[in-house]
């Protein structure tokens, strides 16, 4: 929605804007949802106990059909391909390694350099990216795009944890659904054309959460899904207040790591499982967190590297995430570092829920958000330092220099220099003793402007980062 529509919207009064949201829930579940559907949704399902024999088959096949749509079909990557010749046979492009790279900043540039020709006229739906770093990315999905895509959300987002899209649910994101400065509720909208309370993450105030436990309640949600942080500060008032009649099936988590501490109140409060998620707009990963607690990809969405200092690494070890997408051939994205780190597990490794879908150790967050050491170490995630049961709210960790870490915390009753110094001293067994580490007791700490918490932000220079690099880095 442009700016000139937002205002008018958040001009009319609460029940036109939960008709507004209805009228638009009802296109994007037209646009997202067919009658295919739920056959879509039991062939990803019974895909999920194949043989790794027969996904490398299915993946190599659907990877070469991207590959040559993209060489022959996408201006980008023609272009990019034809200044190759002479330099090797002219099949290389079969061999997804020797793909260069690609970074956001080239899509976001060129974004119409990536879609395929034989789109153009035809009906694409128009999305992007929220933002937070920068520039939003610009995207196209044909409607088969979109309902491929929603069915592997319906199987393995909802079926797995015992909900589906009919169920009423509530999300917690960074849509303006009401004015920012509007201090009285209600601080959502229904949208019965997904039967989803929309609730916005701008007004979590200690003041204000209890209208949202209110809501939660009159709406009879079911199950509750959104970024972790706004999830946590439910959480906290359900526990604070001891309330026990906000019982969900399960809370899914999205776009933010899940630290546990925050999995921990969560659980206790909504009475039930929180299952952690992994996604993008992009489309080109996806991951989700079965009954066992772990984290399985969908090899449907894509192909997943992990990548330090440009080479790949072994499972277990920590990197960039390099995609490429295999389910929106209208715009591939190829080797394209999506602004995430984390691991995989073992090829070999089993999960008692007995799925073959491959397994992620870790997701760390954004590549932005690592700490630098002056030993050239990158240190991503930080949440063990805030052991259970430390009085804070939550915390923001904050790299000023190489040698500098300011900690930002929002301190609960009982919270006082013992615990900053306990802070500091776990930060420092684990960036070392050349590091000072500052503690600062803060109301709030500030989101994004999509409404999500940073728990690591980088201040580092360019010219800081490339100094503490590793020579591979720097060559």
């Amino acid at each position: 929605m442009n700016e000139a529509l937002l205002q008018i919207y958040h001009r009319l009064p609460s029940p036109m804007r939960s008709w507004v949201a209805t009228a638009r829930g009802l296109a994007l579940r037209q646009q997202r949802y067919g009658p295919e559907t739920e056959r879509l949704v039991q062939e990803a399902l019974e895909r999920e106990r194949w043989s790794s024999v027969q996904w490398r088959e299915w993946q190599t096949e659907r990877l070469r059909y991207i590959l040559h749509r993209a060489v022959t079909r996408v201006p980008y990557y023609r272009e990019y391909w034809a200044k190759r010749k002479g330099h090797g046979t002219s099949k290389q492009w079969e061999d997804l390694s020797n793909w260069p790279i690609l970074e956001k900043e080239v899509v976001r540039a060129k974004p119409r350099a990536f879609l395929a020709e034989d789109c153009i006229g035809r009906r694409l739906f128009q999305m992007h990216t929220s933002g937070t770093t920068g520039t939003p990315l610009l995207l196209w999905k044909s409607r088969d795009t979109e309902r491929a895509w929603y069915a592997l959300f319906e199987a393995r987002w909802r079926r797995w944890y015992g909900v589906s899209r009919q169920d009423r649910w509530a999300i917690l994101g960074g849509q303006l659904v009401t004015p920012v400065q509007q201090r009285r509720p209600p601080f959502w909208v229904w949208n019965a054309g997904l039967r989803q309370l929309y609730m916005s993450v701008y007004h979590l105030a200690s003041d204000l959460v209890p209208h949202y436990l209110e809501a939660l309640k009159k709406y009879r949600v079911r199950y509750l899904w959104g970024y972790t942080s706004a999830l946590y500060a439910l959480a906290e008032e359900v526990v604070r207040s001891g309330r026990q009649d906000l019982k969900m099936t399960v809370v899914i988590t999205n776009a933010e790591p899940v630290f546990d501490y925050q999995r921990h109140t969560i659980a206790q409060a909504f009475q039930c499982p929180v299952r952690e998620t992994y996604g993008m707009a992009e489309a080109v990963a996806g991951a989700s967190e079965c009954e066992c607690g772990r984290l399985h990809l969908w090899p449907e969405a894509g192909v997943l590297e992990v990548v330090e200092d440009g080479q790949a690494v072994s499972p277990g070890a920590i990197g960039d995430f390099v995609c490429t997408g295999l389910v929106n051939g209208d715009m591939p994205l190829i080797r394209y570092r999506v602004g995430d780190r984390g691991a995989l597990a073992g090829r070999d490794e089993e999960c008692p829920c007995q799925r073959t879908l491959p397994l992620l150790a870790c997701v760390e967050g954004r590549c932005d958000d690592v700490i630098l050491t002056p030993d050239g170490r990158r240190v991503g995630r930080l949440d063990p330092v805030f052991k259970l049961g430390l009085p804070i709210r939550e915390a923001q960790i904050i790299q000023e220099a190489v040698d500098k870490i300011r900690v930002r915390v929002v301190p609960t009753s009982g919270y006082g220099t013992a615990d900053a110094a306990d802070i500091a001293d776990r930060i420092q067994q684990r960036l070392g003793n050349g590091v000072v580490v500052e503690v600062e007791a803060v109301v709030a700490i500030e989101r994004t402007r999509a409404g999500k918490f940073k728990a690591v932000v980088n201040h580092l220079p360019a010219s800081e980062k490339g100094r503490v690099a590793s020579p591979l880095e720097e060559s």
